[in-house]
C-alpha cells in the first residue's frame, strides 16, 4: 500500500460512493419527513420548517444539495467515460477535478438563487 497515490480521479470515484449512499442515508429521510409534514398539516410542516431553517438543517440541506452535485456530476463524468472516451490520463485528471468544481459552483448558484 505504500505505492498507492491518491489521484484525483481516484477520489471522485469515492465521493460518488460516498454522496450516493449520503443521498440514500440522509436524504431520503429527510425527503419522507417533508412529504409527511405537508400532507399531516400546519402543525406537522411547522416542525419541518424550523429544522430545516435551522443552522444544522441549513447544513444538511446545503450538505445534501452539494452531494446531489457531485454525484451528478460523477455520474456524468462515469457515463462520458463507459461509453470509451476520457481515458487519456490528462483527460482523466481534468474531467475528475472538473467535478468537484461544478459540485462547488452549482450548489453556490442553487442557495444564491434561493436565498435572493
Amino acid at each position: 500500500m505504500s505505492i498507492w497515490k491518491w489521484e484525483i480521479h481516484a477520489i471522485t470515484s469515492i465521493f460518488h460512493r460516498i454522496t450516493g449512499d449520503g443521498m440514500a442515508l440522509l436524504g431520503l429521510p429527510m425527503l419522507v419527513w417533508w412529504l409527511y409534514a405537508v400532507s399531516a398539516g400546519p402543525e406537522a410542516y411547522e416542525t419541518f420548517h424550523g429544522f430545516a431553517s435551522s443552522w444544522v438543517g441549513m447544513i444538511v440541506l446545503i450538505g445534501l444539495t452539494y452531494a446531489f452535485f457531485q454525484h451528478l456530476g460523477s455520474g456524468l463524468r462515469h457515463f462520458v467515460m463507459d461509453v470509451g472516451a476520457g481515458y487519456q490520463v490528462d483527460t482523466a485528471r481534468t474531467t475528475a477535478f472538473s467535478v468537484f468544481v461544478f459540485a462547488i459552483i452549482a450548489t453556490a448558484a442553487f442557495w444564491l438563487f434561493l436565498f435572493r
